[in-house]
């Protein structure tokens, strides 16, 4: 197993000073480390946007792209969830597609639903256009929003930065864009499994810089969306996609901690330890003291609660939390989030219910 270089001294610390008390930003700090906690900080994937009133209000002033890729706009979307619930971290509004833009891959998003890439990636001389060079300089507006968010929220919310994985970004871009069944990204890999190498060179090293660039704004943690690692069997996981990670992971300088989360890959949990990542996000198709069971213990884990209770009572959903909680109680190093991201279906009533299980 390749050794972990984010689990070092370089950490920011999460122990507050003796007279002050643990906040938001300490807490989650404090579970990346896997220290024992009363109980664990919360925050969910895709918190911004989708169910919010007061960002829906925006969506009818700004296209998506406009809310990404203007500073002061996502750095709004970024903290209503906190102002609203007071989630323990803040996560960066963006799109993990921003990284295929840098490298001069546009995107936008179809009339008839979906995403569609600028052109597809299917020759060499489609992987030769991308240029890494150009990709911290294009996405400066990342940089300016997470300065801005950091700001505003003064050492009392961690906050985290994100990138697509390889793999995931690797489908969108010899796809040409969303596809009900993502194949020619597995079938470059055995095909031309050169040419997929040459792309997914070219992406670990984008992904680096951009997250390095985020690191550099000084966000607390790092989260790496492998949102289409289930696409892949047990057996094709370790080159197509974990490889890179793993890549990413040891490229980044700094000691900030990564979180990965691969999507539906189960049966790879040594291969996600592998990757050197700080906490592993777990989706909710497994029991997360399961998987926290055959993890080393100084790696944390992230989640796990199904997203489509959040559109039922709130009820269901603070039985469903307490489970998961008791389930965790003897296991340091949780981080609680759901198994994937907030659908727009999700009521507030059971996003704040969420919420007050885990506190209470």
């Amino acid at each position: 197993m390749e050794s972990n270089t984010n689990q070092s001294p370089e950490f920011p610390s999460a122990a507050p000073a003796a007279d002050t008390a643990m906040n938001s930003r300490h807490r989650f700090l404090a579970a990346v480390r896997c220290e024992p906690l009363p109980y664990p900080p919360v925050w969910l994937m895709r918190q911004a946007g989708r169910a919010l009133p007061e960002y829906r209000a925006l969506k009818e002033k700004f296209t998506f792209l406009e809310l990404v890729q203007t500073p002061e706009l996502a750095a709004e979307v970024t903290l209503q969830p906190i102002r609203r619930f007071g989630f323990d971290a803040a996560i960066l509004f963006s799109d993990i597609l921003v990284v295929c833009e840098g490298l001069g891959q546009g995107y936008h998003f179809r009339e008839s639903g979906g995403i569609g890439m600028e052109f597809p990636i299917r020759t060499a001389a489609d992987v030769d256009k991308l240029d890494v060079r150009a990709v911290v300089e294009r996405l400066h507006y990342v940089a300016e929003a997470l300065q801005l968010i950091r700001a505003q929220l003064g050492g009392r919310t961690a906050l985290l930065g994100f990138a697509g994985s390889p793999w995931t970004l690797a489908n969108f871009m010899i796809e040409g864009g969303s596809a009900a069944k993502f194949t020619r990204a597995r079938a470059m890999f055995h095909e031309q499994p050169q040419l997929y190498g040459r792309l997914c060179e070219k992406l670990t090293d984008a992904c680096t810089r951009y997250l390095q660039m985020q690191m550099d704004t000084g966000v607390d943690a790092l989260q790496i969306f492998d949102t289409l690692g289930g696409e892949l069997t047990p057996a094709e996981f370790p080159a197509a996609s974990g490889r890179w990670l793993r890549d990413i992971v040891a490229g980044l300088k700094g000691g900030t901690p990564v979180i990965v989360f691969s999507k539906g890959t189960h049966a790879n949990w040594n291969d996600l330890v592998a990757t050197g990542a700080s906490v592993l996000g777990v989706d909710h198709g497994v029991r997360l003291a399961d998987v926290a069971a055959q993890l080393p213990a100084t790696v944390a884990v992230q989640g796990n609660l199904d997203p489509a209770l959040l559109a039922t009572t709130p009820e269901a959903v603070a039985a469903a939390t307490r489970r998961i909680l008791a389930d965790m109680k003897r296991r340091p190093g949780h981080i609680f989030n759901l198994g994937h991201g907030v659908t727009p279906e999700s009521k507030l009533e059971c996003i704040q219910a969420l919420v007050d299980a885990v506190r209470g």
